[in-house]
């Protein structure tokens, strides 16, 4: 049993409750865990996790130090033959090592971005400067231990909600004689304040496919606060976007999001992590939808003639881990392998290694990019023109890595339909 370890009682009450007993002690999740496999500094996700709960006692409670190597890529409760939740116990126990009752600065603002980017967009010629300062950023690196060569993403100019103010609903709007199917779009704060073109191009996918979109009251996740361990700020935010997205859901509109880990915080985390329950939990999880796991298997089943042009690229696509943890399979390949014209590869590796906010930190930057060097060699030896993956950290880090321009996969779609593309660079080959 895994339990918080220097809680009070209220506070473990709101947390899930985890019986190690369910272990058989098989390994499948060690021979998995792709940090275990690059560093020594981790004995594996069993070690740590349900082994060490069958020590757990209220007079001396047991988290192995070692829990914080822990990136929370979820393959070990993806591969565990008996059900155990290992990523999930793990990641309630990394909670439990949090050095003092305030965060440090560093991980103050990487569980923030919504915030950070408000409080840039004022000085945001100056912020893009220090930014790109490779001195400033080796500065930051050892004062605040946020990594120097960790890419960091760009904070746009106006976040999407002021962009399609035409969308953002307090409540669904009231149904007319309209035969079209409706979606609340759930962007998040990454594409809210970093990628705001990627809101404005699935908004235009959609619509093409002849869906209505809204977008409802929402915030953050909270998932960047939940990785760094502020799990009652977390979840506010979550109790927060429950509140926002219920109405819709009640109506029988789905939520759909174009960020793998936001719609997984919705669908699971909130659960099974944050310790949320009751029925307007239970109602947003099982309303919610990846954008692809919607287009495949509500909107289009059977994928029907969506007459799609050509798109003369060669691509790698990776299933990014939030996405592997939906259980859905990889729905966009269905469709980007109906492209005519694209040559597409997929991806042998488990994990891009950056993790949300985990590869970003000084201390862990080195093993994240070992966890996802061999998926940089794949993309540079096969000579891809991009790398196609559903999970923004992952893109800004393959990018940064790789040095190969890396895409959401809806700017395939989006070429394909014909659409106008509102990236900073096309989907041309360069």
């Amino acid at each position: 049993m895994i339990l918080p370890s220097q809680t009070t009682p209220k506070a473990a009450a709101s947390l899930p409750f985890y019986d190690s007993d369910l272990c058989v002690k098989c390994n499948i999740c060690t021979a998995a865990c792709p940090v275990s496999g690059v560093t020594a500094l981790f004995p594996g996700p069993k070690a740590v996790g349900p082994q060490m709960g069958r020590y757990w006692q209220p007079a001396h409670p047991a988290v192995d130090p070692a829990t914080t190597w822990c990136s929370g890529c979820g393959v070990c409760s993806r591969v565990c033959p008996h059900g155990v939740p290992v990523a999930e116990m793990n990641i309630v126990s990394k909670a439990e090592l949090r050095p003092g009752p305030r965060l440090s600065l560093r991980d103050w603002g990487l569980s923030r971005p919504a915030e950070v980017a408000r409080w840039m967009r004022p000085i945001l010629p100056l912020a893009r400067i220090a930014l790109r300062s490779a001195v400033l950023r080796r500065l930051a690196d050892g004062l605040f231990g946020l990594a120097a060569r960790a890419p960091l993403p760009d904070v746009a100019e106006r976040p999407l909600s002021r962009t399609r103010a035409d969308l953002v609903r307090r409540e669904p709007a009231p149904r007319a004689a309209d035969p079209r199917p409706r979606v609340a779009f759930f962007h998040g704060c990454s594409t809210e304040d970093y990628e705001p073109w990627l809101g404005q191009m699935t908004v235009q996918v959609l619509e093409n496919l002849g869906v209505e979109v809204e977008i409802p009251p929402q915030v953050c996740c909270g998932l960047p606060l939940q990785s760094n361990h502020a799990f009652d700020a977390a979840r506010q935010r979550a109790r927060r976007n429950l509140a926002g997205l219920l109405p819709w859901v009640e109506r029988g509109i789905p939520i759909v999001g174009t960020s793998t880990s936001c719609t997984l915080a919705l669908k699971h985390d909130y659960r099974a992590v944050l310790g949320l329950a009751g029925a307007e939990v239970d109602s947003v999880s099982e309303g919610t939808y990846d954008l692809f796991e919607y287009l495949v298997h509500v909107l289009l089943p059977g994928l029907p003639d969506l007459r799609l042009q050509a798109v003369p690229l060669h691509v790698l696509y990776h299933a990014p881990c939030q996405l592997r943890s939906h259980r859905i399979g990889s729905p966009a390949l269905q469709i980007l392998r109906a492209i005519p014209d694209l040559r597409l590869e997929v991806s042998q590796t488990e994990c891009c290694g950056v993790a949300g906010t985990y590869g970003l930190k000084s201390e862990r930057y080195q093993v994240a990019v070992e966890v996802g060097r061999e998926l940089f060699v794949q993309a540079r030896t096969a000579g891809v023109d991009r790398v196609v993956t559903d999970s923004e950290t992952c893109r800004w880090w393959i990018e940064g890595h790789s040095g190969i321009p890396s895409i959401h996969p809806v700017e395939l779609l989006a070429a394909a339909l014909g659409l106008p593309d509102l990236r900073r660079y096309g989907m041309s080959r360069p």
